[in-house]
């Protein structure tokens, strides 16, 4: 149950990458020159109360250096990539390996 859940989140997040590089490619075509959209600039549109205290929430928990160093670089990359990455790693935690027992080679 939990892999299923795993593979989920996984499914939505590939989902919202293919979005997000659909609108940064959309851009890319209309101004005719490489267009990629940060992941804050996007959440910021979206919801910029829900930025504001993820933000002061780091901050608070933390630390400053937290934020500044390391969770504000990671969001100035593209939003795509992070939700590919994001996607990746999920469904790799939610990975069913094959059990290889009960398979015999045979010669022919």
């Amino acid at each position: 149950m939990l892999r299923f859940l795993f593979r989920l989140a996984a499914m939505v997040a590939l989902a919202i990458a293919v979005i997000m590089a659909v609108l940064d490619a959309t851009r890319t075509v209309a101004a005719s020159h490489l267009v990629v959209t940060p992941l804050k600039t996007s959440w910021g549109a979206v919801s910029p109360d829900t930025l504001a205290a993820t933000e002061a929430f780091v901050r608070e928990k933390a630390g400053v250096v937290a934020w500044d160093g390391f969770v504000d670089k990671a969001l100035d990359l593209p939003g795509f990539a992070l939700f590919a990455l994001l996607a990746f790693l999920l469904y790799a935690i939610g990975y069913r390996r094959q059990r290889r027992t009960g398979r015999v080679a045979t010669s022919a």
